[in-house]
């Protein structure tokens, strides 16, 4: 058995019942429950912030901010702890390790090959840590707010315990797959640009800028191709209690011949979360500009010739702002997305209803 918020085993239900009738039309019909002959489609239920039936665009966006906005306790509080912990690793790093660098428009080709090799060093060193830290978070953060969501479709409360208690054993397979995606994709890219790279290291740069931007071009279609294919894995792998490969499998079959769907409803979410994000981040970026400059001598710019320590506090501040708001909505969409491609493939709505009546007993 697995962990889907009906607690049905994939496959089960192939038959498409006639329950909530696709986008709640009648058989034939155009408009909401509208039949012809005055038919009339019984409405879904609703035990949770969505109905259940497939799902619209504005129903999977909706329901994500209404997931977070019932739960909020449980939601907001688990990306709250991921992203502050997130951003004042990040901020420690920046400041101790990063925020000193010389900036790369300063090294020449007069600049000593030692100094490029510290720059480079340090820079690819702090990157890796906070690219490391950044990885752990996505893992708590993606486990722990996709069952949130699942219980929230079914309207039963949860509290952040509980979602740890549940997803803690999944978290090794959920850093496993995130450390995949990245592979994947790297190699894509590695793979796109190396003939171009190989032709511009022979003399001919006319002929391997070419191939360069016809790989680059390549690579982004297939990345992005895969990032749509296995993009419902993380569901996946926590609702149905599957390993990595395992949960891309599911992902590739449940995302068959939706696609373009899915890739529009994501960049969507990506969109509005980012509008977000700039709301919450330019004002604080302002404030911290004016608490980093030297008033008196504007010309001396960042104090020390580097971004100061109020300034990475402000901005980190903001950023776990911006993240606490935008990690359950990301989370959410993927979650709901998930549960739409099943209940159209799979009926997974009658067992999710059957579910929440049990629930209410």
């Amino acid at each position: 058995m697995n962990d889907s918020p009906g607690g049905t085993p994939p496959g089960w239900g192939r038959a498409r019942a006639t329950s909530g009738g696709g986008q709640g039309q009648g058989p034939g019909g155009w408009g909401p429950g509208g039949g012809w002959g005055g038919f009339q489609q019984p409405q879904a239920p609703q035990p949770g912030v969505v109905p259940l039936r497939p799902l619209g665009v504005g129903e999977i966006l909706d329901g994500a901010f209404s997931a977070a906005r019932r739960h909020w306790r449980t939601a907001l509080g688990v990306s709250f702890v991921v992203a502050a912990s997130t951003q004042a690793v990040g901020t420690v790093v920046t400041g101790l390790w990063l925020r000193d660098l010389p900036d790369v428009t300063e090294l020449d080709e007069t600049t000593p090959v030692r100094e490029w090799l510290d720059a480079a060093v340090k820079d690819l060193g702090g990157t890796a840590v906070m690219a490391l830290v950044g990885l752990v978070g996505s893992v708590f953060a993606a486990a722990m707010l996709t069952f949130v969501v699942s219980r929230a479709v079914l309207g039963r409360p949860v509290t952040a315990r509980e979602a740890w208690a549940r997803t803690r054993p999944h978290l090794g397979s959920m850093a496993g797959l995130f450390c995949l995606m990245p592979l994947l994709v790297g190699g894509v890219f590695a793979a796109g640009l190396l003939p171009g790279g190989l032709i511009v290291a022979s003399g001919a740069e006319g002929p391997g800028l070419l191939a360069l931007a016809a790989g680059a071009i390549a690579a982004i279609v297939l990345a992005a191709w895969l990032w749509v294919r296995y993009s419902l894995a993380a569901p996946a792998l926590v609702l149905e209690k599957q390993g990595a490969i395992a949960s891309m499998r599911r992902s590739a079959k449940l995302v068959r011949g939706s696609g373009w769907r899915i890739l529009g409803i994501q960049l969507l979410a990506t969109l509005l979360v980012f509008m977000i994000g700039t709301v919450v981040q330019v004002p604080a970026t302002i404030i911290g500009l004016f608490t980093s400059v030297d008033l008196e001598n504007l010309s001396a710019g960042f104090q020390g010739g580097s971004m100061s320590w109020s300034y990475l506090i402000i901005s980190g501040i903001s950023a776990t702002i911006s993240s606490t708001i935008a990690l359950p909505i990301t989370s959410g969409v993927t979650a709901l997305l998930y549960m739409d491609q099943r209940i159209r493939r799979e009926s997974l709505d009658i067992e999710l209803a059957r579910a929440a009546a049990e629930g209410e007993q």
